[in-house]
Protein backbone atom coordinates (compact mmCIF):
# COMPACT_ATOMS: atom_id res chain seq x y z
CA UNK A 1 0.00 0.00 0.00
CA UNK A 2 1.71 3.51 -0.86
CA UNK A 3 1.28 6.56 1.01
CA UNK A 4 -0.30 9.58 -0.06
CA UNK A 5 2.21 12.07 1.69
CA UNK A 6 5.60 11.44 3.66
CA UNK A 7 3.52 12.19 7.21
CA UNK A 8 1.36 9.59 6.51
CA UNK A 9 4.34 6.94 6.44
CA UNK A 10 5.60 8.86 9.45
CA UNK A 11 2.56 8.13 11.46
CA UNK A 12 3.00 4.72 10.55
CA UNK A 13 6.39 4.34 11.54
CA UNK A 14 5.71 6.31 15.37
CA UNK A 15 2.81 3.95 15.55
CA UNK A 16 0.34 6.07 15.73
CA UNK A 17 -3.31 4.39 15.43
CA UNK A 18 -5.18 4.94 12.09
CA UNK A 19 -8.74 4.19 12.25
CA UNK A 20 -9.16 0.45 10.70
CA UNK A 21 -11.50 -2.34 10.44
CA UNK A 22 -12.56 -5.54 9.53
CA UNK A 23 -12.18 -4.92 5.67
CA UNK A 24 -9.20 -2.70 6.00
CA UNK A 25 -7.37 -5.19 7.75
CA UNK A 26 -8.10 -8.04 5.52
CA UNK A 27 -6.80 -6.13 2.60
CA UNK A 28 -3.54 -4.55 4.35
CA UNK A 29 -3.31 -8.50 5.55
CA UNK A 30 -3.41 -9.62 1.38
CA UNK A 31 -0.44 -6.81 0.67
CA UNK A 32 1.57 -8.11 3.12
CA UNK A 33 0.78 -12.03 1.84
CA UNK A 34 1.40 -10.51 -1.48
CA UNK A 35 5.05 -9.00 -0.85
CA UNK A 36 6.48 -11.48 2.06
CA UNK A 37 4.40 -14.61 1.78
CA UNK A 38 1.60 -16.05 4.23
CA UNK A 39 3.61 -18.19 6.45
CA UNK A 40 6.40 -15.34 6.39
CA UNK A 41 3.79 -12.90 7.30
CA UNK A 42 3.04 -12.10 10.88
CA UNK A 43 -0.08 -11.13 13.08
CA UNK A 44 2.55 -8.18 14.88
CA UNK A 45 3.74 -7.81 11.05
CA UNK A 46 -0.17 -6.77 10.81
CA UNK A 47 -0.87 -4.77 13.60
CA UNK A 48 2.19 -2.99 13.32
CA UNK A 49 1.95 -2.13 9.63
CA UNK A 50 -2.04 -0.71 10.39
CA UNK A 51 -0.65 1.21 13.37
CA UNK A 52 -2.66 -0.70 16.31
CA UNK A 53 -1.82 -3.26 18.78
CA UNK A 54 -2.03 -6.82 18.80
CA UNK A 55 -4.86 -6.98 20.74
CA UNK A 56 -6.74 -4.63 19.15
CA UNK A 57 -6.13 -7.19 15.53
CA UNK A 58 -7.75 -10.15 17.72
CA UNK A 59 -11.05 -8.18 18.52
CA UNK A 60 -11.11 -8.35 14.85
CA UNK A 61 -10.23 -11.28 13.96
CA UNK A 62 -9.00 -14.51 16.44
CA UNK A 63 -5.98 -15.66 13.92
CA UNK A 64 -4.25 -14.76 11.26
CA UNK A 65 -5.63 -17.36 9.77
CA UNK A 66 -9.25 -16.62 10.36
CA UNK A 67 -7.72 -12.65 8.43
CA UNK A 68 -8.04 -14.95 5.06
CA UNK A 69 -11.26 -16.37 5.89
CA UNK A 70 -13.18 -13.10 6.31
CA UNK A 71 -16.85 -13.21 7.21
CA UNK A 72 -17.28 -16.97 6.24
CA UNK A 73 -19.25 -18.16 8.52
CA UNK A 74 -21.98 -14.89 7.79
CA UNK A 75 -21.72 -15.81 4.31
CA UNK A 76 -22.94 -19.74 5.36
CA UNK A 77 -25.83 -17.92 6.90
CA UNK A 78 -26.37 -16.05 3.56
CA UNK A 79 -26.10 -19.91 1.58
CA UNK A 80 -28.70 -21.29 4.05
CA UNK A 81 -31.07 -18.52 3.62
CA UNK A 82 -30.66 -18.49 0.02
CA UNK A 83 -31.83 -22.31 0.09
CA UNK A 84 -34.62 -22.06 2.52
CA UNK A 85 -35.91 -18.88 0.80
CA UNK A 86 -35.95 -20.54 -2.82
CA UNK A 87 -39.25 -21.75 -4.38
CA UNK A 88 -40.31 -25.22 -2.90
CA UNK A 89 -41.93 -26.15 -6.32
CA UNK A 90 -38.30 -25.43 -8.13
CA UNK A 91 -36.27 -28.48 -9.35
CA UNK A 92 -33.81 -28.91 -6.71
CA UNK A 93 -30.46 -29.12 -8.53
CA UNK A 94 -31.61 -25.80 -9.85
CA UNK A 95 -31.75 -24.40 -6.80
CA UNK A 96 -28.66 -25.47 -5.21
CA UNK A 97 -26.98 -24.25 -8.66
CA UNK A 98 -28.59 -20.74 -8.70
CA UNK A 99 -27.86 -20.62 -4.69
CA UNK A 100 -24.29 -21.72 -4.80
CA UNK A 101 -23.15 -18.80 -7.63
CA UNK A 102 -25.18 -15.97 -5.70
CA UNK A 103 -22.97 -17.23 -2.45
CA UNK A 104 -20.08 -16.65 -4.77
CA UNK A 105 -20.96 -13.50 -6.11
CA UNK A 106 -18.92 -10.15 -5.78
CA UNK A 107 -19.22 -6.62 -6.26
CA UNK A 108 -16.96 -6.04 -9.16
CA UNK A 109 -14.64 -3.86 -6.70
CA UNK A 110 -14.08 -6.75 -4.86
CA UNK A 111 -13.10 -9.16 -7.05
CA UNK A 112 -9.21 -8.71 -6.96
CA UNK A 113 -9.50 -9.02 -2.98
CA UNK A 114 -11.19 -12.59 -3.63
CA UNK A 115 -9.06 -13.87 -6.40
CA UNK A 116 -6.11 -13.12 -3.81
CA UNK A 117 -8.07 -14.66 -1.05
CA UNK A 118 -8.70 -18.01 -3.04
CA UNK A 119 -5.52 -17.97 -4.26
CA UNK A 120 -4.43 -18.38 -0.40
CA UNK A 121 -7.11 -20.72 0.22
CA UNK A 122 -6.59 -23.22 -2.31
CA UNK A 123 -2.67 -23.31 -2.44
CA UNK A 124 -0.81 -22.20 0.98
CA UNK A 125 -0.08 -25.71 2.99
CA UNK A 126 -0.65 -24.23 6.23
CA UNK A 127 -4.10 -23.25 5.64
CA UNK A 128 -5.99 -26.52 4.59
CA UNK A 129 -6.65 -27.89 7.70
CA UNK A 130 -8.51 -24.73 8.05
CA UNK A 131 -10.31 -25.22 4.47
CA UNK A 132 -11.25 -29.01 5.32
CA UNK A 133 -12.99 -27.48 8.38
CA UNK A 134 -14.75 -24.92 7.03
CA UNK A 135 -15.74 -26.42 3.38
CA UNK A 136 -17.28 -29.07 5.88
CA UNK A 137 -19.47 -26.73 7.40
CA UNK A 138 -20.77 -25.70 3.83
CA UNK A 139 -21.42 -29.66 2.50
CA UNK A 140 -23.87 -29.87 5.83
CA UNK A 141 -25.89 -27.05 4.97
CA UNK A 142 -25.92 -28.30 1.32
CA UNK A 143 -26.46 -31.60 2.37
CA UNK A 144 -29.63 -30.51 4.90
CA UNK A 145 -31.32 -28.87 1.82
CA UNK A 146 -31.08 -31.75 -0.29
CA UNK A 147 -32.15 -33.89 2.57
CA UNK A 148 -35.35 -31.99 3.33
CA UNK A 149 -36.23 -31.81 -0.23
CA UNK A 150 -35.70 -35.90 -0.21
CA UNK A 151 -37.42 -36.83 2.98
CA UNK A 152 -34.19 -38.67 3.82
CA UNK A 153 -31.48 -38.08 6.49
CA UNK A 154 -28.86 -35.56 5.91
CA UNK A 155 -26.40 -38.59 6.60
CA UNK A 156 -27.66 -40.23 4.43
CA UNK A 157 -25.80 -41.09 1.34
CA UNK A 158 -27.50 -39.25 -1.49
CA UNK A 159 -27.45 -35.74 0.60
CA UNK A 160 -23.65 -36.38 1.68
CA UNK A 161 -22.94 -37.38 -1.85
CA UNK A 162 -24.49 -33.98 -3.28
CA UNK A 163 -22.68 -32.16 -1.20
CA UNK A 164 -19.21 -33.63 -1.37
CA UNK A 165 -19.78 -33.30 -5.49
CA UNK A 166 -20.72 -29.98 -5.95
CA UNK A 167 -17.93 -28.83 -3.27
CA UNK A 168 -15.65 -30.42 -5.69
CA UNK A 169 -17.52 -28.75 -8.51
CA UNK A 170 -16.87 -25.12 -7.04
CA UNK A 171 -13.41 -25.82 -6.07
CA UNK A 172 -12.74 -27.10 -9.85
CA UNK A 173 -14.33 -23.80 -11.11
CA UNK A 174 -12.37 -21.57 -9.01
CA UNK A 175 -9.38 -23.50 -9.99
CA UNK A 176 -9.89 -22.68 -13.43
CA UNK A 177 -10.90 -19.43 -12.44
CA UNK A 178 -7.79 -18.55 -10.98
CA UNK A 179 -5.73 -20.11 -14.09
CA UNK A 180 -7.63 -17.46 -16.52
CA UNK A 181 -7.26 -13.48 -17.21
CA UNK A 182 -9.07 -11.42 -14.84
CA UNK A 183 -12.17 -10.70 -17.78
CA UNK A 184 -12.64 -14.32 -17.17
CA UNK A 185 -16.22 -14.66 -15.14
CA UNK A 186 -16.55 -17.01 -11.91
CA UNK A 187 -20.14 -16.72 -12.04
CA UNK A 188 -20.15 -18.07 -15.34
CA UNK A 189 -17.77 -21.02 -14.68
CA UNK A 190 -19.48 -21.95 -11.33
CA UNK A 191 -23.00 -21.97 -13.45
CA UNK A 192 -21.59 -23.88 -16.23
CA UNK A 193 -19.26 -26.77 -13.36
CA UNK A 194 -22.50 -27.17 -11.73
CA UNK A 195 -24.90 -27.16 -14.49
CA UNK A 196 -22.45 -30.16 -16.01
CA UNK A 197 -22.61 -32.19 -12.41
CA UNK A 198 -26.57 -31.32 -11.64
CA UNK A 199 -27.79 -33.36 -14.03
CA UNK A 200 -26.02 -36.80 -12.75
CA UNK A 201 -26.79 -35.74 -9.53
CA UNK A 202 -30.37 -35.62 -9.99
CA UNK A 203 -30.49 -38.92 -11.40
CA UNK A 204 -28.99 -40.69 -8.24
CA UNK A 205 -31.78 -38.46 -6.44
CA UNK A 206 -34.56 -39.63 -8.25
CA UNK A 207 -32.96 -43.37 -7.50
CA UNK A 208 -32.56 -42.54 -4.23
CA UNK A 209 -35.66 -43.10 -1.64
CA UNK A 210 -36.00 -41.77 1.53
CA UNK A 211 -33.93 -43.47 4.62
CA UNK A 212 -34.45 -44.18 7.68
CA UNK A 213 -32.72 -42.34 10.73
CA UNK A 214 -28.77 -43.91 11.35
Amino acid sequence: MTSGSGKSGAQLVVGRPRATSRAALERLGFELFASRGFDETTVDDIAAAAGIGRRTFFRYFASKNDLVWGDFEEQLLRLRALLDESDPGAPMMEVVRLAVVEFNRFDPGDVPWHRQRMELILKVPTLQADATLRYASWRVIIAEFVAGRTGQSPSALAPQLVGHVLLAAAIAAYERWLSCDEETGLSELLDETIRQVGAGLSAVLEDAGPAPES
